[in-house]
């Protein structure tokens, strides 16, 4: 294990003597460990250069195979804190702001209760796809979001948590909040918030827009900021489209508009064949938990 870890510093450094230096040994003991490592292996890990150093390909299937290998060894300590103690340990979690805002703090509460020794890492990323990376890297324990393309890959577990369509929202002040029925060519004109035209909340609604023979509605803000747009709606007559959990979370108002009727699951995606400590287990039991009225739930009124 010392030899594999002294070879992934000098990959990581992408230089024998950078690697020496870091790891408080003299560079021709560390450049024997990696020929000692060729010679065990039959093969070159590592190509040299005046640059530095690049793992072959050889080397980088070693590479991969030596971070789950370090990853198992962290997982170990973190099941062996949580046998110690089970109100131990952390949890590292990626997920979408919308969910971060609405959802996770009511979550966190719940479990922090229950854990209150645990410590949990959340960053927030803007697509799950933009989470993966960290998830291959184990930089993560899990990802939560509403993928806006299906995940078929062969590296990850995807579960199933509820449906979370798209709606039209307002404030509850806004002129429209009380109608009973509205077409979306009426939508037109009115001053939207909308996202930028890569992301899956315009796609959809371009697509409802576009099936109706309409143009997209000119836009007064395009803004991926929660804070600002929920403060726009409540004190503005802007509208936007929005996640139903992220508008009822946010005491808005769901306007009764016919958009065609597309799933759009929340899920947790975990990296398949590694093995989760037992306090991240714990952690996803109350995501089910907290989630499984929202997946009884069928939403009411027009979407």
């Amino acid at each position: 294990m010392r030899d594999l870890h002294a070879f992934f510093t000098v990959t990581q450094c992408g230089s024998m003597a950078k690697a020496a230096e870091q790891l408080g040994i003299s560079q021709p003991a560390i450049s024997k460990v990696i020929a000692d490592l060729e010679s065990a292996f039959g093969v070159r890990l590592l190509d040299r250069g005046r640059k530095g150093v690049e793992p072959t390909s050889y080397g980088a299937a070693l590479l991969r195979r030596s971070v789950a290998a370090f990853d198992e060894l962290k997982q170990s300590v973190r099941d062996i804190e949580f046998l110690s103690d089970p109100a131990k340990g952390e949890v590292k979690i990626q997920c979408h702001e919308s969910f971060a805002a609405t959802i996770l703090p009511r979550l966190i509460r719940r479990f922090s209760a229950i854990y209150p020794h645990v410590v949990l890492h959340v960053d927030h990323v803007v697509t799950t796809l933009m989470a993966l990376p960290a998830l291959r890297s184990r930089e993560c324990d899990l990802v939560l979001g509403r993928p806006h393309v299906p995940l078929a890959d062969e590296d990850f577990n995807v579960e199933y948590l509820f449906d979370d369509p798209l709606v039209v929202a307002a404030g509850t002040h806004n002129r429209l909040a009380h109608r009973r029925k509205i077409d979306l060519a009426e939508l037109v004109d009115e001053p939207w918030i909308l996202q930028a035209p890569h992301t899956g909340n315009y796609k959809r609604l371009s697509e409802a827009f576009h099936a109706r023979g309409l143009d997209m509605p000119k836009t007064s803000l395009v803004t991926l900021s929660m804070p600002l747009i929920t403060n726009f709606l409540a004190n503005s007559p802007f509208i936007t489209e929005y996640p139903r959990s992220v508008v009822v979370h946010n005491s808005l108002k769901v306007l009764p508009v016919d958009l065609p009727a597309r799933p759009w699951p929340v899920v947790i995606t975990t990296l398949k064949n590694r093995t989760l400590s037992p306090v991240v287990e714990r952690f996803i039991e109350q995501v089910r938990d907290f989630t499984r009225p929202m997946r009884a739930e069928r939403p009411t009124g027009r979407r």
